[in-house]
């Protein structure tokens, strides 16, 4: 007699949607809401996000001056999905019309850990490959110190191209894998490929969404940081209800909340 676990297995990736191109903004219009339906949360979380952020710069600039410096922040969008982990769970719980807590916040962010910190292990290994790829662009910088428009140009020409190689693979393979883990009992592969899978079959809606969290990521930055108090908890949000609309993860089970 077959088991029910061999009777319906899970499939390996989840079924995805078809999103239509304006899908983005109403991401970011349902994260809004839920910024302001709980702030003190939310300022909580993105208080967090801007002492880090502000740490590790500062932290790079001592170590290694500008070059080090450009390459951490390039590296930002490495480590970005992993600061709003524990935001999807304020996410979920507006979405089923409860008042998030903060204590919940944290043990619902805690429970799915072992498979946020193997995602978090291929982030690293990732932000290090790009780290050690940043100092090798290093040889277009003047060794002289003096800081010329051309040499300034082909130097952030090049780091852009290499870099992007970088962040596309990054972006496609956690921009909806990570709110799969905080969700379900799913493990990182099947998360991963499914928000792949997802990426791929929704091509230009997902590149208007990494250019709408591009453009927010360097208004972050250009505010000396203080923006992600506001921007990491918004596209934290955002993407949890991105990752509704793109995925089906019904074959999952779904983790309880936190009491």
């Amino acid at each position: 007699m077959m088991t029910d676990m061999e009777s319906d297995p899970k499939p390996f990736v989840a079924p995805c949607r078809e999103l239509p191109l304006g899908a983005p903004l109403e991401w970011l219009k349902a994260g809004w809401k839920d910024y302001r339906d709980a702030p003190g949360l939310s300022v909580a979380w993105g208080l967090f996000c801007w002492f880090l952020s502000a740490g590790i710069t500062w932290l790079a600039w001592k170590a290694g001056g500008w070059v080090l410096l450009l390459s951490l922040l390039s590296g930002f969008v490495f480590v970005g999905p992993l600061l709003a982990f524990g935001m999807y769970s304020v996410s979920r719980q507006l979405c089923l019309g409860n008042k998030p807590k903060l204590a919940q916040t944290l043990r619902a962010a805690w429970r799915p850990l072992s498979n946020a910190m193997v995602f978090a292990l291929v982030l690293l290994v990732i932000l290090l490959l790009w780290a050690r790829a940043g100092a090798m662009v290093h040889i277009f910088f003047p060794a002289d110190g003096t800081v010329k428009l051309e040499h300034l140009t082909l130097f952030l020409t090049i780091g852009s191209a290499v870099g992007s190689i970088f962040a596309a693979m990054t972006f496609a393979a956690s921009v909806f894998s990570l709110p799969f883990i905080a969700n379900r009992d799913v493990d990182v592969v099947t998360a991963v490929v499914s928000s792949i899978n997802a990426v791929l079959r929704n091509r230009w809606t997902m590149l208007l969404w990494g250019v709408l969290v591009a453009v927010l990521t360097l208004i972050g930055f250009a505010t000396a940081m203080t923006g992600f108090i506001v921007i990491i908890p918004w596209l934290g949000y955002a993407t949890w209800h991105g990752y509704r609309d793109a995925l089906d993860v019904t074959g999952w089970e779904t983790l309880p909340i936190p009491r």
